[in-house]
């Protein structure tokens, strides 16, 4: 019995434990949720909710097409030197969606457990763009099982309502850049120490 319950341990065949908070770190229905939402005691992935706004998403936005997403990229930028403070980046995923619970989510995946608690830790008492954020470490392990496979292919019929990961991506090169720095400063941190 106990390996059954632990083959369907945040699938769908659950009937305690929720699994789209499962795999998304979100659930549409928040607290008033039927199932169990069992947040991580350790996690290298942090969420902070609704830090990403969107000026596409505003009725009365006038930005093109390319002003918005030249708005996003230096948002990623910003997001991912100001996380790097805490540790070494895997994956940097912020959400394109426009429903309550994804709506302006970013997730950082940390290769260090330790680097996601303290980035928990420290981002809780601090503001972006005046509103104060709010960290936690979530369980997301696997961005490809919490990404809409539908949007990436443009076919999303629930357009931002979806319940599963919108991923608003950087313009072309500016993730690999991010990371290649990240790279080669922790190689230079590690040679300066010894």
């Amino acid at each position: 019995m106990a390996e059954y319950l632990a083959s369907i341990y945040g699938t769908e065949k659950d009937k305690v434990n929720c699994s789209f908070y499962f795999k998304i770190g979100a659930c549409r229905h928040g607290d008033r949720c039927s199932r169990k939402h069992v947040k991580p005691t350790y996690s290298q992935t942090v969420l902070i909710s609704n830090v990403y706004q969107n000026p596409a998403h505003d009725p009365s936005c006038v930005l093109t097409p390319e002003e918005v997403q030249q708005h996003f990229d230096l948002f990623f930028e910003d997001m991912f030197l100001e996380l790097a403070k805490y540790g070494e980046i895997e994956e940097l995923k912020v959400c394109d969606n426009v429903g309550d619970h994804l709506v302006g989510n970013v997730y950082v995946q940390f290769r260090l457990e330790e680097d996601a608690l303290n980035c928990v830790e420290k981002l809780n008492d601090r503001y972006y763009a005046a509103r104060p954020l709010w960290a936690e470490l979530s369980p997301v392990t696997d961005f490809r099982e919490a990404c809409c496979r539908q949007y990436e292919n443009s076919e999303c019929s629930r357009s931002g309502f979806c319940n599963f990961m919108h991923i608003r991506k950087p313009s072309k090169g500016i993730e690999s850049d991010l990371f290649k720095a990240q790279k080669l400063t922790l190689r230079e941190l590690r040679k300066n120490r010894s």
